[in-house]
């Protein structure tokens, strides 16, 4: 097992060096992930090397448990412990079963705000074997409209990783 994600140098250009580093990123995880069956394991060494590659202020999973969403592996500050379908941008991807991009949380309604610093957030759903919605990937950034097309893909193409082995 790699102990250290090689990721490629930054250019300057924004949206090249994110696209260069899912790429680069995409299929360590996926050698990462394989042979290991511990979903704790797994989601936790999904968002420690997220957290590692981008900087992101907040990386994590919120998992469908007890008729709500229940905080699961992540990297960053505290989190909220518990969320409600259909409340903030975590419960309206599960509800929506899509995923969800928020330039500016402050203008999504309903955002629960579990930290003052997240700005911007992309949420993506995690299906099950059965094509429910298992959990959650939040991701949140301190900075506003730090998210895009980019990112919602590799984000999918990360859940998709997580999707297969569940």
């Amino acid at each position: 097992m790699a102990e250290t994600l090689i990721l490629p140098a930054a250019t300057g250009n924004r949206a090249h060096d994110r696209q260069a580093i899912y790429d680069s990123l995409l299929p360590q995880l996926d050698a990462l992930l394989t042979g290991e069956t511990d979903l704790t394991a797994n989601l936790a060494n999904t968002a420690a090397a997220l957290r590692e590659a981008f900087g992101f202020f907040w990386v994590g999973f919120y998992l469908a448990k007890e008729n709500q969403l229940v905080l699961g592996p992540f990297q960053g500050p505290i989190a909220c412990t518990r969320i409600q379908f259909n409340k903030g941008v975590c419960g309206a991807a599960y509800s929506r079963r899509e995923t969800i991009l928020v330039p500016d949380v402050e203008q999504f309604p309903g955002h629960i705000a579990c930290s003052s610093a997240s700005k911007s957030e992309v949420v993506v759903p995690i299906f099950d074997a059965t094509g429910a919605v298992a959990m959650v990937l939040d991701v949140d950034s301190d900075q506003l409209n730090d998210f895009d097309q980019i990112d919602v893909r590799g984000l999918e193409q990360v859940a998709a990783l997580l999707t297969a082995r569940l």
